[in-house]
């Protein structure tokens, strides 16, 4: 019996529960707040009496071995040839102290600190090691909990095949911030923006307007190639490391024209390739730039 592990952690306020509750309707086995020491002979009995295929479980600071643990339970997860993910949600100071002030809920750590944002800061500070271990990052910060459910099916209901690397290729603006989530970034401020051509100014690089608009310029394929020829190369050597998942990020000032295009282009150009992976691709800030 071959079981897939998620197991969800970060900071409080980032979505931990609405992340599992939409791998629950996934049809994951879904528990929250599960003591790490717990894992390896957990998996065992699910493997032994077959119960699931699918598990997501949260795994947090509000279990005290949860840190010195982590480390030992990810190589023996490796050692015993088990697929998984480890997905950390972060957010933004600012959008964790509104979500903390809307819910009325306390942190759980303002038994040790003053006020909510010194226990978010603590918790984002103890975190920190965790990131080194994450195989995919998801920043919440301008998500709600309709678009942070969406995003979890995005990524995993689409997956036909675990065994595969799962691209996940993001447009953004540079002006809203880069992707926390992105292995790679890839500028595509170089190339000639539709922004000020007037019948394209209102498009989006959704639109095939736009898209032939970049193509007409050289460097547009010169650009996609070498992504895509980065890709070739980067790719075996995550699957080397037992990497499920890459991020790649194609940015523009707005991202609403240049980098959305290019995003979808190379979805498509991977698509029809002969690589081994699966793509799945969000623009970011589309309606925004």
């Amino acid at each position: 019996m071959n079981l897939y592990l998620v197991i969800i952690t970060g900071e409080s306020g980032a979505g931990k529960s609405t992340a599992l509750r939409a791998f629950e309707d996934l049809g994951y086995l879904s528990i929250d707040n599960f003591p790490i020491r717990l894992l390896l002979p957990f998996l065992e009995e699910i493997k032994r009496g077959a119960l699931a295929e699918k598990i997501a479980l949260v795994m947090d600071l509000r279990d005290p071995s949860f840190l010195k643990e982590l480390p030992w339970a990810l190589a023996k997860l490796r050692d015993q040839k088990y697929s998984f993910d480890l997905l950390f949600l972060t957010a933004e100071l600012k959008a964790l102290i509104t979500r903390f002030s809307q819910t009325r809920r306390p942190h759980f750590l303002l038994q040790k600190v003053k006020d909510l944002r010194s226990a978010i800061e603590l918790e984002k500070e103890t975190l920190a090691p965790v990131k080194e271990y994450a195989t995919l990052f998801l920043d919440t910060s301008n998500f709600n909990v309709h678009q942070l459910r969406h995003e979890i099916f995005k990524l995993y209901g689409e997956r036909k095949n675990f065994n595969n690397i799962l691209l996940h290729i993001i447009s953004f603006g540079y002006k809203y911030g880069i992707p926390y989530e992105s292995n790679y970034l890839f500028d595509a401020r170089v190339l000639p923006n539709p922004y000020f051509v007037p019948e394209l100014k209102e498009l989006t690089g959704e639109t095939q307007e736009v898209q032939d608009f970049l193509l007409q310029e050289p460097r547009t394929l010169e650009f996609l190639d070498y992504v895509y020829n980065f890709l070739r190369w980067a790719i075996p050597l995550h699957q080397a490391e037992g990497r499920n998942f890459l991020a790649l990020g194609i940015g523009c000032t707005g991202g609403r024209h240049r980098s959305p295009a290019l995003a979808l282009m190379l979805a498509e150009r991977i698509k029809k390739s002969e690589l081994e992976v699966e793509s799945v691709v969000t623009l970011r800030d589309v309606e925004r730039g």
